[in-house]
């Protein structure tokens, strides 16, 4: 069984939810409390024993690969101030450690994984949507790679969902379940909630063999004319294992304004540094 090494970031959305603060910078950049989205993803990712990182990007994304890279001007002037670097420490990725390729359409998130398809190789690779925050210990991908370690095959980041809210996700069609780990019986993209197989949706953590690769490749579209991860994904049931992983992490939803709110407020709170101060502040409001 081959290890996880690469794993696949999609990034190339135009953020329209966050206009205008997105309009020339990228939505990955938002940052919550001080560090940006792309970050948390990235060093999640670290965590799980990820040594390639692939951005499948679009125009006006230069700034997610710059803020991993080197600043010699700001580390320069940090250091002529006597200011320690420390701060920086995560964000210098070593050479050959982040690579990047264009989206050039939007055409869906399976279309935007395919994108990757000649850096991935035939390499098992997980993707992370940085609007899904994951905050655990261990991490979440951590946590899928230690089932993946078990199991094989291919494993989905799952969590209960409220029923009316099914066709927003796709869902599991659960089979036997070990503790955390369920088994994928089917999935579905979106389905009515009087359709849903159940109510174990599927959030932005994937591990996927690289055949899937092959099923993209036809680029048939699915839901909203999109071509579907999910969809690809099931065309795997049956021929390749395939589980569902209930990690142990509190999920925020960073891709509206309310979830990416209560995410600041949230990791704020959980912070040595601003967390007594932002706690007192809440208690005006009250």
């Amino acid at each position: 069984m081959k290890k996880v090494r690469k794993a696949v970031f999609p990034v190339a959305g135009l953020g329209t939810r966050f206009l205008p603060a997105t309009k020339a910078m990228p939505k990955e950049m938002l940052t919550v409390v001080d560090r940006p989205l792309i970050q948390y993803a990235v060093e999640e990712a670290l965590e799980a024993g990820i040594e390639q990182m692939i951005f499948v990007t679009g125009r006006n994304k230069t700034a997610l690969e710059d803020h991993f890279d080197i600043a010699y001007e700001l580390e320069a002037t940090m250091r002529g101030r006597g200011k320690s670097l420390e701060v920086l420490d995560s964000t210098r990725m070593a050479p050959g450690s982040i690579a990047s390729v264009r989206q050039q359409e939007p055409l869906g998130l399976g279309h935007a994984v395919w994108c990757a398809r000649e850096l991935v190789g035939d390499e098992p690779f997980a993707v992370l949507l940085p609007d899904d925050l994951m905050v655990g210990q261990p991490g979440c991908l951590a946590q899928m790679v230690a089932a993946y370690d078990t199991v094989g095959g291919n494993i989905v980041c799952a969590e209960e969902v409220p029923h009316e809210r099914t066709a927003s996700y796709g869902i599991v069609t659960p089979g036997a379940r070990d503790g955390r780990l369920t088994e994928v019986k089917g999935l579905v993209e979106k389905p009515k909630p009087e359709e849903a197989p159940s109510n174990l949706g599927v959030i932005g953590r994937y591990i996927l063999q690289p055949e899937v690769m092959g099923i993209l490749d036809a680029k048939e579209k699915g839901a909203g004319g999109e071509i579907q991860l999910t969809d690809a994904m099931a065309r795997l049931i049956g021929t390749q294992a395939f589980h569902a992983v209930t990690v142990e992490a509190e999920r925020h939803d960073c891709g509206d304004k309310l979830g990416f709110v209560k995410a600041n407020v949230a990791l704020a709170l959980k912070r040595d540094d601003v967390g007594p101060a932002v706690r007192a502040y809440l208690r005006t409001l009250a």
